[in-house]
């Protein structure tokens, strides 16, 4: 009972975030406002005398915590990209690492557990609604033991309503775009409970707030699961859209729901996506491009970000950047004269302008002169040299010219005839002073355009720090 008071004191509440804003300014109150959040999220104490084993003040301590958490350049100072992090919409509880119980792990201690509806978004048909919590409770009974009945009167173990600002909590939300929703421990009372953010646009699409993606991660706090830093599980603080008809729970959540309440009951044990190991020996990328001194690498529904100046790598979920794009992607390039990024999936492709996606974009691969029966792309990479864009697939490849906006005459051409020592199909690429850098299965191939000879070859995530 303690335990469960406790997490009602600290307002165990949700909040999925809005992309983040791409410049954050620094006023004279963003000291005290990074402290003040790291008391909250990252139990700061300012009191506490330096540590005779190191050097770090508690401040510098928990800022490279946080940073840590949420995979920033580990600096121990509060620079602006940390300050974004900050101030951007987030859930009340405090983060923690993997996937993650509240303290003194409160559960419910049997396998049925109620839910009701106390009311609706006039946003949503009732039907609608209905749905989208009945799928997102489904998640969760899915892959571990637990069963969810709906009741109509009298008080439900998980109470579910709409309300803005004051709704009769203590925790008011905030108003549009910030506070979502927030989701209760179990417990007595108001324990296990979900109140959602009347004054956000819910949806059963990717309009507004997708309200089957929020109640499935707010269900899960319900059941007892804190936050996870892993950017591909559904309980990392967050919000990212996946079309609903997609979803799979990830693994991290899998093994965090059954470490409560033990395996499913289904004589198939459900297993789902895990999030991309860095350094992992097998990795085979999807498509890689440089961005404005970056190097992007894409795998699966997620990228790496490799800063120039840096020797800490950031993974993101492709959709937390663009919603309208969901991984995997087929090939990218960037061509830095007009400063655009191309990426392609399938028969599309967008252009990015920094992280901006540009207006009049998805186009079809076949505006750009590409044959109707090119269903997809295997790799993309620019030539800075001649201004041309090489695009792969298959072992064949089409060159581009990028200032007549038209395909080469004569193509397309075998990639083993024109780049000897490349006789295999090329699954991604990019160029980064003067060479081109060709992967394909695990390897990565240093190519000289100018003598027109593999350099040497390397493992795939050499760039990654691995």
């Amino acid at each position: 009972m303690g335990v469960h008071l406790l997490l009602l004191l600290l307002g165990i509440a949700f909040a999925f975030a809005v992309p983040l804003p791409r410049e954050t300014g620094k006023d004279e109150n963003s000291m005290q406002f990074a402290q003040d959040y790291l008391k909250h999220f990252y139990n700061l104490k300012m009191d506490v005398p330096l540590s005779r084993k190191s050097a770090l003040n508690p401040l510098v301590e928990k800022l490279r915590e946080m940073q840590i958490f949420f995979g920033l350049n580990v600096t121990g100072k509060l620079d602006s990209k940390t300050l974004e992090v900050m101030k951007a919409p987030r859930c009340g509880v405090p983060d923690v690492g993997d996937y993650s119980t509240f303290p003194g792990q409160p559960k419910w201690n049997k396998k049925e557990i109620t839910y009701r509806i106390e009311n609706y978004t006039p946003d949503m048909a009732a039907a609608d609604v209905d749905h989208a919590i009945a799928k997102a409770f489904q998640v969760w009974s899915d892959v571990s033991p637990l069963m969810f009945k709906r009741i109509y009167r009298a008080t439900a173990d998980i109470m579910i309503l709409f309300g803005r600002r004051e709704h009769g909590d203590y925790y008011p939300f905030d108003g549009p775009h910030r506070t979502l929703a927030h989701a209760f421990a179990p417990g007595q009372g108001i324990g296990g409970d979900a109140h959602f953010d009347e004054d956000e646009t819910w949806s059963k699409g990717h309009q507004g707030y997708n309200l089957f993606l929020v109640a499935a991660h707010e269900f899960g706090h319900a059941l007892g699961l804190g936050h996870s830093n892993d950017p591909g599980a559904l309980m990392y603080p967050t919000y990212s859209f996946v079309n609903p008809n997609h979803f799979r729970l990830p693994q991290d959540d899998i093994n965090g729901i059954q470490s409560l309440y033990g395996r499913s009951t289904n004589p198939v044990q459900p297993t789902g996506p895990s999030t991309p190991e860095t350094c992992d020996p097998n990795i085979v990328f999807d498509a890689i491009t440089t961005l404005r001194g970056e190097i992007i690498f894409f795998k699966d529904k997620f990228f790496w970000r490799k800063h120039p100046q840096s020797v800490d790598i950031e993974l993101h979920l492709i959709s937390s950047f663009w919603s309208s794009i969901q991984g995997p992607v087929d090939a990218a390039y960037e061509n830095p004269v007009r400063d655009l990024v191309m990426i392609f999936k399938g028969t599309t492709f967008w252009a990015l302008n920094g992280y901006d996606l540009v207006r009049g974009y998805p186009k079809s691969i076949d505006s750009l002169g590409l044959p109707l029966s090119i269903k997809r792309l295997d790799a993309a990479v620019h030539n800075e040299n001649n201004g041309k864009t090489y695009f792969f697939a298959g072992d064949k490849y089409w060159s581009y010219d990028e200032i007549r906006k038209k395909m080469d005459r004569g193509y397309p051409k075998r990639i083993a005839v024109d780049f000897p020592g490349i006789n295999f199909k090329v699954e991604a690429a990019f160029q980064y002073y003067g060479y081109l850098y060709l992967f394909s299965k695990g390897q990565q191939f240093e190519y000289d355009i100018i003598t027109q000879r593999v350099i040497r070859v390397l493992q795939s995530n050499s760039w990654l720090g691995c």
